[in-house]
């Protein structure tokens, strides 16, 4: 008998009471191997197989962050998927990991690049940067060795090979000059030699030389992986010559010299090199510059401007595409909610057809309709009329207010409807019957009925139209652009696309440090309106 028997006091036996203690099961998973956990078995090798590769790869690399994030992810994950006793976070841990990836992670490193000067010309570290000034700046000394050069090629990249101290040297612009075992060496002067063909490699005659598209003048060919050795250049493809690097590095002093004019360049809190007449050498490497980002949205002249306007124009365009799409979709679910109107079912399914349609394709073709040469709006329907809807700053506002009210409306429609179909109708019959007129029964009782349960839905649409990039670049590109903004900026780019410009399409340098900044500021104001939003919400739903 069980611990849990026992006899009752008229001495009948009592059934034992069920262990619902939750725990540990009563097999194990050496003796129940069914298809089951042979399936689970092979899916939890294949995410260990990828975790190895990415473990490997990262560690090559050095990067540790990512190595410990892995290696904790597969002991949670065979941990989780191994033990009886997390049967309940089996079902979560897939999507905890991509909250953590795609949420958690994207967030946290967006708020740190926004407080960094991370972006074209500082995206390397210190000890990075330093080896790129000294690999890039490579100069020909006067005495510097010069070598019978011969011009290989192969899979289409460029090599030269020389001979130095008897060996045969290969290498290419991405690959530092090796030795090459089995090289036919032939003497080309006195005391010199030349590489006369190379197993795996095609030589380049002087003939094949001045049909090749690239300009071999131009390529550097390291002579070691270490950057201040030096490279090897060539003037024709007759001789090679090894230059020294340009600028040497003092760690003690913390300053680049230039071997030739003398010039010394100091390390300053922006991340460069900077001399004393202000030049400065590229590329330099990421430091904090703590609310230096935020700051020059507000301080700096070409960036202020083009961030309020385009501030202000976010909110203008989300409101009154939320505004203007509600009105709509609302006076046509009122009009076809009317049991008088027949064919009710045909119009309503005419009208969700915009909505059918993906949204930057009817952008695109929105764009053409509207171009100011061909586009059917001027051309068929204003009879020929020259409107350029899309070069003018005010029209072409007009013009994405109303594609997008077409993009729009449908989505109100739907909602509308279904709100309206949920009120009562007894409530307007005895208000009808107490003598109220049709717009006071709209506006008293199934406005305020209606915004209880659409009020949410209006919310997520500001967020959305407040991010609706793809609209606008679809549309106009931001355009029409600003005369001289070097990010390409123009009048009718909102916030999220002017980080786009800034960050991606830019004409000038990338810097992801401002993006990063106005993204925490779209995110924050986001934040805000829909938490407003909400609290006023809950107001209407007193209503009820």
């Amino acid at each position: 008998m069980s611990e849990r028997s026992a006899l009752s006091e008229t001495g009948s036996t009592v059934a034992p009471a069920p262990d619902l203690t939750p725990g540990r099961g009563t097999t194990s998973h050496a003796r129940d191997i069914g298809k089951g956990f042979l399936v689970k078995l092979i899916l939890v090798m294949l995410v260990d197989a990828l975790g190895v590769y990415g473990i490997i790869t990262a560690f090559g690399i050095g990067h540790w962050p990512i190595v410990i994030s892995l290696v904790v992810g597969l002991v949670v994950v065979n941990w989780v998927y191994f033990s009886r006793r997390m049967v309940p976070l089996k079902y979560l841990l897939g999507g905890l990991i991509f909250l953590l990836v795609y949420q958690v992670f994207v967030m946290a490193y967006t708020g740190y690049v926004a407080f960094t000067n991370y972006g074209t010309g500082h995206m390397l570290t210190k000890e990075q940067a330093i080896e790129r000034l000294q690999e890039y700046n490579q100069v020909r000394v006067p005495d510097s060795p010069t070598y019978p050069l011969t011009v290989l090629q192969r899979d289409g990249e460029i090599y030269f090979g020389i001979v130095d101290e008897g060996k045969a040297l290969v290498g290419s612009a991405e690959q530092p000059l090796e030795e090459v075992s089995g090289a036919e060496v032939v003497q080309a002067g006195e005391t010199t030699q030349r590489i006369a063909s190379a197993p795996g490699f095609e030589t380049i005659d002087f003939a094949g030389l001045l049909n090749l598209d690239q300009d071999i003048s131009t390529i550097r060919v390291p002579w070691s992986s270490d950057p201040t050795s030096g490279s090897l250049s060539t003037d024709f493809g007759a001789n090679g010559f090894r230059n020294q690097p340009a600028l040497t590095y003092d760690a003690d002093e913390d300053t680049m010299t230039h071997v030739e004019t003398g010039v010394i360049y100091y390390a300053d809190d922006n991340g460069s090199f900077t001399a004393a007449d202000g030049t400065t050498l590229t590329p330099g490497w990421r430091v904090s510059v703590g609310f230096d980002n935020f700051k020059r949205m507000i301080t700096e002249e070409r960036l202020s401007g083009p961030f309020f306007t385009a501030a202000t124009w976010t909110f203008a365009f989300a409101f009154l595409s939320v505004a203007t799409t509600f009105a709509l979709g609302l006076f046509i679910a009122i009009t076809f909610n009317d049991e008088r109107v027949r064919g009710r079912k045909i119009y309503r399914s005419l009208l969700i057809l915009p909505y059918a349609f993906p949204g930057f394709l009817s952008a695109l073709i929105w764009a053409g309709m509207l171009n100011r040469s061909y586009g059917f709006i001027n051309q068929t329907l204003l009879g020929g009329a020259y409107i350029d809807w899309l070069g003018d700053p005010w029209l072409a506002k007009i013009a994405i207010i109303g594609v997008n009210l077409w993009l729009g409306f449908p989505y109100m429609f739907l909602i509308t409807t279904g709100a309206l179909q949920s009120i009562p109708s007894d409530i307007n019959e005895a208000a009808r019957i107490d003598g109220a007129g049709p717009f006071r029964v709209f506006r008293s009782l199934t406005l305020p009925l209606l915004l209880v349960s659409v009020t949410p839905l209006l919310i997520a649409s500001f967020a959305f139209n407040f991010n609706n990039f793809s609209l606008i670049y679809m549309l106009t590109k931001g355009g029409p652009v600003y005369v001289g903004n070097e990010y390409g900026l123009g009048s009718t780019d909102i916030l999220i696309s002017t980080v786009y410009k800034i960050a991606i399409e830019g004409g000038g340098a990338k810097d992801y440090g401002l993006a990063s900044a106005m993204s925490i500021i779209i995110f924050l104001v986001v934040g805000l309106v829909s938490y407003i939003g909400f609290r006023r919400t809950r107001s209407l739903e007193e209503i009820n």
